[in-house]
């Protein structure tokens, strides 16, 4: 079985120091190390990690976690603007526009953030993915890291 290829945006990597969402995220990182999932992030997450503590940082070279990187194109950017003329979130989300339409295009297999305002929302989800159908594209999954991490029989 293919490994599925899962978008972390910045707030999964801050939630692994922050106190609601470490437990969570310490999972979900200890199961892409075994390598139940490939890591996908993009360079708009990298520029973002870049104002971030130094500990957020190297948090993945820290773990040791592999990942693939995407680029942020124009073809991304003009989704991203999609969403945003279409109203599925103000203006002030453009990144996270960014970060779904990066995922969206690179056609990873769901998109992970703890980001309920403006991303992990059933009402902003189906925006996002009645633009990408609209526009040629495939649904977009999109969960928190709950919904990855396996949990104990019994």
């Amino acid at each position: 079985m293919r490994k599925l290829r899962i978008y972390i945006d910045t707030s999964v990597i801050g939630g692994f120091f922050d106190d609601e969402f470490c437990i969570d995220t310490e999972k979900l990182f200890e199961q892409i190390h075994q390598g139940d999932f490939k890591l996908v992030i993009s360079d708009l997450t990298e520029k973002e990690l870049l104002n971030a503590p130094p500990r957020v940082r190297t948090l993945l070279r820290d773990l040791g976690i592999d990942f693939e990187l995407v680029i942020v194109t124009s073809e991304s950017v003009d989704l991203a603007m999609a969403y945003l003329k279409e109203g599925v979130v103000g203006q002030t989300s453009k990144d996270d526009c960014i970060h779904i339409a990066t995922a969206t295009i690179h056609q990873v297999d769901l998109l992970v953030s703890w980001n309920f305002k403006h991303i992990v929302n059933i009402l902003r989800i189906r925006g996002y993915n009645s633009i990408n159908i609209k526009n040629g594209y495939s649904v977009l999954e999109i969960r928190s890291p709950k919904d990855l991490i396996k949990y104990e029989e019994g």
